[in-house]
């Protein structure tokens, strides 16, 4: 699981860059790599977006254990 949540992670660290050059500079680094509307561009896309979505069960974790809680109170 913990494995899981890393690479996960990194996949939407990797979709946050990408989404901060297109807006930046209009420049889409996985379309550049994989070629634009190719279908391994779209695979990249899907995992990025299932890793998000996957993201939110650690998120909502912390927030039932009191983990922010506990550390807004430091």
């Amino acid at each position: 699981m913990k494995f899981l949540n890393i690479l996960t992670l990194i996949l939407v660290i990797v979709g946050g860059l990408n989404w901060g050059l297109v807006g930046l500079f209009g420049f889409d680094l996985v379309a550049a790599i994989f070629g634009a509307g190719s279908g391994l561009a779209r695979v990249v896309y899907v995992l990025v977006g299932l890793s998000a979505a996957w993201q939110v069960i650690p998120l909502f974790s912390a927030m039932g254990s009191g983990e922010f809680a506990a550390r807004q109170n430091q």
